[in-house]
């Protein structure tokens, strides 16, 4: 959602000639985020949010894309990708793979109630049931595996004691697997910014490029470590409780998930520490960009380690 790749008014004035869409009115850059290049595209016949993908490959996006599509039309909130002439979702601009989706209304939240977080919940749970009947397949990319090999590129990086906690996370998360837990599809990134809020309600989840399947608790523990976290690392329980009660009225965890929840917790967490890390100490170059600060989820891990009240 940083601006790595620049692109012109003529350039995408021709690049949209393969859409019905009308005439490029303005292009705009959206400084937020840390992964691809996102535009927002005003035509003469609307408004959208042009991506440019700066790591996935053009035959890598039918997932995504055909998994928005699909959510789209089973009634979860979210952007719909547009399609080009050819009936493509994706094609290269500037070089690079490229879509548009719809622009939704609404704006994201920084500090979020009760009302809101049980509404995310819900719409997550929904998002969950949706993803049964989706027929395409992603392994997680930024799974156990990688947390442990991110970790060994960033220790030399970090101070002793910093080093020292991210290992012992490792380590314990090494000797935990959740293969045994229900499946399926996940968003796998839904922070409150990747959450747009018309008021109470969900006006769409956003930015769909770490979606895989995986665990579906780990989705659950990704959004509760975001939407629930205080300025000062620790979890405010209300929160968690209205995004977890919101959640389980739609599906109810079983009860193996509520046994794994608190190292599940610890697990999402480490994920945003260790690609947090890397992003600091190993960035992609960009007009504009913005690196978010790792010590938010080491300090969350450290915070787990140390809770008895996991919400359950």
């Amino acid at each position: 959602m940083s601006v790595y790749t620049t692109v012109d008014n003529d350039t995408l004035a021709q690049w949209l000639e393969r859409y019905a869409l009308g005439e490029l009115v303005e292009l705009k850059g959206i400084a937020a985020g840390i992964t691809n290049t996102n535009y927002f595209v005003t035509t003469t016949h609307g408004r959208y949010v042009l991506t440019i993908f700066e790591v996935l490959k053009l035959d890598e996006l039918p997932y995504y894309l055909e998994l928005m599509s699909h959510l789209a039309r089973h009634g979860v909130a979210c952007p719909a990708p547009i399609a080009d002439h050819t009936d493509n979702f994706a094609s290269l601009l500037a070089g690079k793979p490229a879509c548009l989706v719809t622009c939704l209304p609404g704006s994201d939240v920084e500090a979020p109630s009760a009302v809101q977080c049980r509404a995310v919940g819900e719409m997550l749970a929904q998002l969950h049931l949706a993803g049964t009947t989706f027929p395409r397949k992603m392994h997680n990319p930024r799974g156990p595996h990688w947390w442990s090999q991110t970790a060994s590129a960033v220790y030399h990086y970090m101070d002793e004691a910093d080093a020292a906690s991210l290992r012992a996370e490792v380590h314990f998360q090494d000797s935990h697997r959740f293969d045994h837990l229900p499946t399926g599809v996940v968003h796998a990134d839904l922070f409150k910014d990747n959450v747009l809020m018309n008021g109470d309600a969900i006006a769409g989840f956003i930015d769909f490029y770490y979606a895989c399947n995986d665990v579906l608790l780990y989705d659950v523990a990704i959004a509760v470590n975001d939407w629930t976290r205080q300025a000062d690392g620790e979890i405010d329980g209300e929160l968690a409780r209205a995004l977890l009660a919101g959640y389980q009225a739609i599906r109810p965890l079983n009860a193996e998930e509520k046994r794994c929840w608190s190292v599940m917790l610890r697990a999402a967490a480490l994920r945003f520490w260790t690609s947090r890390l890397l992003d600091l100490y190993q960035p992609q170059e960009g007009e504009l960009t913005y690196t978010k600060d790792p010590k938010v989820f080491q300090r969350l891990v450290e915070a787990h380690r140390a809770r008895s009240d996991f919400w359950l």
